[in-house]
């Protein structure tokens, strides 16, 4: 991460500022305008007009200030450090202070110089004169100097002053939480992010993704326990076949998961058009043949054939589509058998199988009827049951019905469950 262009125009926005002449009474503003003459005073819904005062340079140093603005101006680099140090010789106040740090200011971004930049910003802010809103702007700025500079003992108290006086800032919020992760902080940066994210969705608008990638970045890496659930936000903020896979693939290292957890990751890797590559393929179909499921297996093959996703002839995944295919032959003819046999069983463990399998196969409709049985009967797991009835229930098209079965799903199918239920709810 760098910062470059809004750092440079933060300080330029920071660095313009006119001396007035000896005989103006103030600095910065033309004298107060005076009250309007009947036929030019505003209508009663505008505002007066402006009052406000600059800083008043002191007599004892207005000459020497004079002289360094003429020498700014006129980009005169080789006589503003001599008119810069008398300036300063001659100071007396606050508002004398400000005004030469700001002269400074410009000199140096004319010239691009981010080190006197830097400088000079800092001579701003102790000067004492600087208002809120500048004070803000000029610690942000800094912030990102001194972040480009690998300085990072120096812009964190620069980040937290700026945001002490604007809270919801979102971008100096950002700054700060890369500037914590580069100290050693993911913890404190990730933490940071997700406030930024938080406050734009509670202003009604959409954070940017580059927040939640790099949240999630930085929480994968320094493998914090809350990895899961950013992966959840980034993908239900920003869904798209890749971001569905990054997601999947993230929560299947951070979680540990079982053949059958990752199986249902698997799945909804399929329907969200997430699975991509031979890896992707050869982990879910080696798994589904191994457990049993060697129709589900050839039928996503196939689709990935089909696809031009993976090659018929590769070495790896060639002997799983044989494997498949001949242990698949005659298995769905079986399948409303044993349908019949799982419904008239006291026990969940049948219909659950067999359920499975007509998933697999693609039909939907018979595998949830079969997974509402196995909710009824003794040794069901009502957590799997509801999770796998939502899932089909996603490939029949019936949202409502998936979103309550996801819903009812607690214990450790739960994390899943969210997943499924996240892709649920961007479904038409």
């Amino acid at each position: 991460m760098k910062f470059t262009p809004t750092t440079l125009g933060l300080l330029l926005a920071s660095a313009s500022i006119a001396v007035a002449s000896p005989a103006a009474a103030q600095y910065g503003m033309p004298p107060a305008p005076k009250a309007p003459t009947p036929s030019t005073r505003p209508a009663a819904d505008e505002p007066p007009p402006s009052t406000e005062k600059g800083p008043a340079v002191s007599n004892a140093a207005r000459k020497e200030i004079l002289a360094l603005q003429t020498a700014v101006n006129a980009k005169d680099v080789a006589t503003i450090p001599t008119a810069l140090a008398a300036a300063k010789a001659k100071a007396k106040t606050k508002d004398d202070n400000y005004v030469i740090a700001k002269l400074q200011l410009k000199a140096a971004a004319d010239a691009n110089d981010m080190n006197g930049m830097a400088q000079a910003a800092e001579a701003v802010l102790a000067s004492g004169y600087a208002a809120a809103p500048e004070q803000s702007t000029l610690g942000l700025a800094l912030g990102k100097i001194y972040y480009n500079d690998k300085a990072y003992a120096k812009a964190v108290p620069a980040l937290e002053r700026a945001l002490q006086i604007d809270p919801n800032n979102a971008e100096i919020i950002e700054t700060l939480a890369y500037t914590r992760s580069s100290m050693g902080q993911p913890a404190e940066g990730v933490a940071l992010l997700r406030k930024a994210i938080a406050g734009r969705l509670a202003a009604g608008q959409k954070a940017e993704e580059t927040w939640y990638k790099r949240a999630l970045k930085m929480s994968y890496d320094a493998k914090l326990p809350g990895t899961p659930a950013i992966a959840l936000e980034w993908v239900a903020a920003y869904p798209s076949p890749k971001n569905w896979r990054d997601a999947i693939v993230i929560y299947q290292s951070s979680s540990g998961l079982g053949d059958a957890a990752l199986l249902d990751t698997m799945r909804l890797a399929r329907v969200a058009g997430a699975l991509q590559g031979e890896n992707d393929y050869y982990r879910y179909t080696n798994t589904l043949v191994t457990k049993g499921f060697p129709g589900e297996a050839k039928a996503v093959l196939d689709e990935g054939f089909a696809g031009n996703k993976v090659n018929k002839s590769s070495p790896a995944l060639g002997p799983v589509y044989a494997l498949a295919s001949s242990r698949s032959q005659g298995d769905r003819a079986s399948l409303a058998a044993s349908a019949t046999a799982a419904k008239a069983a006291a026990d969940a463990k049948k219909a659950m199988v067999t359920a499975e399998a007509y998933y697999g196969y693609g039909d939907y409709a018979q595998a949830a009827d079969l997974y509402r049985a196995a909710l009824t009967k003794s040794g069901v797991d009502k957590d799997l049951a509801n999770l796998r009835l939502g899932m089909a229930l996603v490939g029949a098209g019936d949202k409502a019905g998936a979103t309550a079965a996801f819903n009812a799903v607690g214990g450790a199918q739960a994390p899943v469950a969210k997943l499924w239920l996240t892709y649920t709810a961007q479904k038409a």
